[in-house]
């Protein structure tokens, strides 16, 4: 199939397109760089420079049988600061896809969606029967994106899938042996925050909160491996039936507290990475966990890897990262 790849030089889009691309699709990648990262696309895939607004529908023009959407902007704090912003990507760079997709006759769409969208959930683990509550324009966004979806699935017959994830972590190498990972700026991710400390030796890694009411009083929040959710995004591709909008969440089930990962961090780097305690960061909850049961039921798709194995991907990945720089300074 010819897929087009919204975002795709960033962290999950990238890691989305090279998957496809290992497994002989033919993948376009639609990026304005902004936050993505050239050298992440695919060498087997085919950049086109731009904004879904003004230039998926030109490349859906080119042959496009589905598309995999991870173009948006994704800072909650940002959303809060700048709402109107995350509205004009979000939702009304979404609504301008749909739009070419629906004159293209493009009628499949994968949609990365977040787990951002239930706010402060009343029990864990959450299901996608749980009601949606968000707590920033970011979760706003992905939700009106969802009733959007719904819509065109409805009037035009689209078929899409929402894949609603929590923590993802880890780095995936392709079939050519290039690593793809996390570099975010600022990086508001906990694992690759951590071992940056670890690598850089700098200040004290801040942990927000030890105080919550938890086995070790830090936060808990459910972790997924970048592969496992990229895997769970060609199940999906596959799953995209006419007429019809479904909704997945994608998580472990289970869940690590902040110190766990710490001490996993510490584990694999063998380094005695320094903490400093900071008070709970407003609108924190203390556990969040996601139920895939319904996605396992539909698709078959379980989580493989465990917190070590993101954790000791992401090591390796900051340590190539880090190499390649020095390379290039030196």
């Amino acid at each position: 199939m010819r897929l087009l790849v919204t975002g795709g030089a960033g962290y999950i889009g990238s890691v989305v397109a090279a998957m496809l691309a290992d497994s002989g699709h033919d993948v376009v990648v639609l990026d304005d760089l902004s936050t993505g990262h050239e050298d992440a696309v695919p060498a087997a895939a085919c950049l086109r420079r731009g904004t879904i607004r003004d230039d998926a529908r030109p490349v859906l023009a080119t042959g496009i049988d589905a598309v995999l959407h991870f173009a948006a902007k994704s800072l909650v704090a940002e959303s809060v600061a700048h709402p109107a912003l995350y509205w004009e990507h979000n939702l009304g760079g979404t609504l301008a896809l749909l739009e070419a997709m629906r004159v293209s006759g493009t009628r499949r769409i994968v949609f990365s969606s977040t787990a951002a969208v239930y706010g402060e959930p009343e029990h864990v683990p959450i299901t996608e029967a749980d009601p949606v509550r968000p707590t920033s324009p970011y979760g706003a966004s992905k939700v009106a994106v969802d009733t959007a979806l719904a819509e065109y699935a409805r009037m035009h017959g689209i078929g899409a899938v929402s894949l609603r994830y929590f923590n993802v972590a880890g780095a995936y190498a392709d079939a050519e042996g290039t690593w793809r990972g996390e570099r975010h700026s600022p990086e508001t991710h906990l694992i690759p925050a951590v071992l940056a400390v670890a690598r850089d030796g700098t200040a004290p890694f801040r942990l927000f909160g030890d105080d919550y009411p938890t086995p070790d009083g830090t936060c808990v929040r459910d972790y997924i491996h970048v592969a496992d959710l990229a895997r769970a995004h060609l199940l999906a591709l596959d799953a995209c039936a006419p007429a019809s909008h479904a909704i997945y969440n994608l998580g472990s089930g289970t869940g690590s507290s902040n110190l766990e990962v710490l001490d996993s961090c510490r584990e694999l780097t063998g380094l005695q990475i320094p903490v400093q305690v900071a008070p709970r960061r407003p609108g924190d909850p203390a556990v969040l966990v996601a139920s895939s049961e319904a996605i396992t039921a539909a698709l078959g798709w379980r989580p493989e890897h465990d917190l070590r194995s993101m954790v000791a991907d992401a090591w390796t990945f900051a340590q190539l990262t880090a190499a390649s720089r020095e390379r290039a300074g030196g």
